[in-house]
């Protein structure tokens, strides 16, 4: 879990804490952590508590947006870092258009793969 900085915070346009992911995923808080842990999901410290926020771009209803994971694990295999990650998955790229938070939201996760998987070569 790692501490942001003010400029990738700014990029995400909403947070959620990990009591409000457990909520909407109808698990408890221990297994959100445990998501957290695999690198399903990034949890960062924010705010004046510094409590762990979880990108609200990454739940969809009632489960973990769909090719988040996979996207997760090729940037981290990249090299990149939790704040590294975030700041790619939510600076506007004019050629997909949109975030590529935003493209996995909109079932456009191919895309955002192979531009994860360009990334390394």
């Amino acid at each position: 879990m790692t501490e942001i900085d003010a400029k990738t915070d700014a990029l995400v346009p909403a947070w959620l804490t990990v009591p409000d992911i457990a909520e909407m995923l109808d698990i408890d808080v221990v297994r959100v952590r445990q998501l957290v842990k695999e690198g399903q999901l990034i949890a960062v410290r924010r705010g004046e508590n510094r409590a762990l926020h979880v990108p609200a771009a990454f739940i969809d209803g009632d489960k973990v947006v769909k090719g988040l994971s996979g996207t997760l694990t090729l940037l981290r295999d990249d090299g990149f870092t939790d704040e590294e990650m975030l700041e790619w998955l939510f600076t506007p790229d004019e050629t997909l258009p949109g975030t590529p938070a935003q493209a996995l939201s909109e079932n456009r996760g191919t895309e955002v793969k192979r531009r994860a998987q360009a990334l390394a070569v």
